[in-house]
C-alpha cells in the first residue's frame, strides 16, 4: 500500500513539476501572452461596444409641409442623444442631401397632415432612410415610428379632452436585463468564445511547441507516461485561462461594463474549470492530428466557428432545424454557454445546472481518454 502510495505522489510531482516547466514557457512567449490579455480586456471590451445599445447622434432632416401644431410636436420629439437636432429642408433638397450621405432619416410631413388625422382619414407620413448605415437605420427605424405614434396619440387624446381611455394598457417588465443593455448580452458571448478558443490553442500549441523543440522525445525517454505529459499541459493552461477569464469578469465585465451577476461567481467559475478540462482535452487531440501551428489554426476555424455560431450563444437553439440541435448536443460549448447564461443572467443555483456540470465532465473523461489514446500512438 506504502509503494503505491509513493508511486502516486511520485506522478503527482512530476505532473506539478512539468506544469511548471509549462507556465515558464508560456511566459517565455511573449505573442501568446498579449493574445491572452488583449482576448480577456480589448477583445471583449471592442464586441461589447462594437454593436450600439442604442442609437446615437443620428443625422435627421424633416420636411414639413404641414406646418401645423402637430407637425412641430414631432418635430420637437428628436431629442439628443439618440438624434441630432433635426434639420428643415424643403422636399427637393431631400434626394441630394440622401445622395451625399448628409442625414440617415428623412422624414416627410405632408399638406393638411393634422386635418386628415383629426378627421380619421388615416394620412401617411413618408420616412427616408439611408439603409447604408445598417445599425441605425434597423433601429432608427423602430425609434421613429414608436415617437410618431406617441406623439400623435397624445395630439388627439388632448383635442379629445382627455376622455380616450385605452381599455387594457400592456405593462413590460423585461427580466434580467431590464434595459435591453445589449453590451451585457455581447461581453459574456464574447468572453465564452475566448475561452474556447484560448484553452484549444494553448493547449495545442504546448504540445505542438514540444515536438517541433525536440523535447517531447526527451520527455518520454525519462521516467514520465503519456498521462502525465498531458495531464501537466491541461492543468497548467486551464489554471491561465482560469485566472484571465475570472479577471475579465470581475475587473471587466462586473466593473467597467456595470454587468449585475446575479449567481454565484464561484459556480461558474467551478463549471468553467470543467469546460476548460474538456476543451483542452480537445486541444490535445487536435494537436495530435496536426504537425504545426498554421495546420492547428486552420483546424481550429472548421471547429470553433460551428461550435460557437451554433452553441445558442449568439441565437437560440430553439430558432435552429432539430436535426442542428440534436448534433449540438454533442458540443461542450452548447452546454457551457447554457450553464453561463443559467449562472450569469438568471442566478441559477448548482440544482438547476448540475446536469450540465456531470454532461461537460463525462464528455472531458471521453475526451481524454480518446487524446491519450492518439497521443500514444504518435509518439510511438
Amino acid at each position: 500500500m506504502s509503494e503505491k502510495t509513493g508511486i502516486l505522489k511520485q506522478r503527482l510531482r512530476n505532473i506539478f513539476h512539468l506544469g511548471i516547466k509549462e507556465l515558464r514557457g508560456l511566459y517565455q512567449d511573449k505573442l501568446l501572452l498579449i493574445l491572452i490579455i488583449y482576448s480577456f480586456s480589448l477583445g471583449i471590451y471592442i464586441s461589447a461596444k462594437a454593436a450600439p445599445d442604442t442609437i446615437t447622434k443620428a443625422a435627421i432632416a424633416i420636411v414639413d409641409e404641414d406646418h401645423s401644431q402637430l407637425s412641430g410636436r414631432i418635430a420637437d420629439s428628436f431629442l439628443p442623444p439618440m438624434f441630432l437636432p433635426p434639420k428643415m429642408i424643403s422636399l427637393n433638397e431631400v434626394d441630394p442631401a440622401m445622395d451625399k450621405g448628409i442625414f440617415t432619416f428623412v422624414l416627410v410631413i405632408p399638406v393638411n397632415f393634422q386635418r386628415d388625422l383629426l378627421a380619421g382619414n388615416d394620412p401617411a407620413l413618408q420616412l427616408n432612410v439611408d439603409a447604408t448605415r445598417m445599425s441605425q437605420a434597423f433601429t432608427g427605424s423602430g425609434y421613429i415610428q414608436q415617437i410618431i405614434n406617441d406623439e400623435t396619440a397624445r395630439f388627439i387624446t388632448g383635442k379629445n379632452g382627455g376622455s380616450t381611455i385605452p381599455p387594457a394598457r400592456l405593462v413590460l417588465r423585461n427580466r434580467f436585463n431590464p434595459n435591453l443593455t445589449r453590451s451585457w448580452f455581447s461581453a459574456v458571448v464574447q468572453m465564452i468564445n475566448n475561452v474556447s478558443l484560448l484553452a484549444i490553442i494553448l493547449t495545442g500549441a504546448a504540445l505542438i511547441r514540444e515536438r517541433e523543440k525536440g523535447t517531447l522525445e526527451h520527455l518520454l525517454v525519462l521516467p514520465l507516461t503519456p498521462a502525465e505529459i498531458m495531464l501537466s499541459k491541461i492543468w497548467s493552461m486551464t489554471l491561465v485561462v482560469l485566472f484571465s477569464a475570472s479577471m475579465s469578469l470581475f475587473l471587466l465585465i462586473e466593473g467597467i461594463l456595470k454587468m449585475p451577476v446575479t449567481g454565484s461567481q464561484t459556480l461558474f467559475i467551478c463549471g468553467m474549470a470543467i469546460y476548460l478540462f474538456t476543451v483542452t482535452s480537445l486541444g490535445i487531440f487536435l494537436a495530435c492530428v496536426t504537425r504545426t501551428l498554421p495546420q492547428l489554426g486552420i483546424l481550429l476555424i472548421l471547429i470553433l466557428m460551428p461550435m460557437d455560431m451554433l452553441s445558442g450563444g449568439l441565437t437560440p437553439q430553439e430558432s435552429m432545424p432539430q436535426a442542428v440541435r440534436m448534433i449540438m448536443q454533442l458540443s461542450p460549448t452548447t452546454h457551457f454557454v447554457r450553464f453561463s447564461q443559467a449562472i450569469l443572467y438568471r442566478g441559477a443555483g448548482i440544482s438547476a445546472v448540475w446536469k450540465e456540470f456531470v454532461i461537460l465532465a463525462v464528455m472531458g473523461i471521453i475526451l481524454f481518454q480518446f487524446s491519450l489514446f492518439r497521443f500514444k500512438k504518435s509518439v510511438t
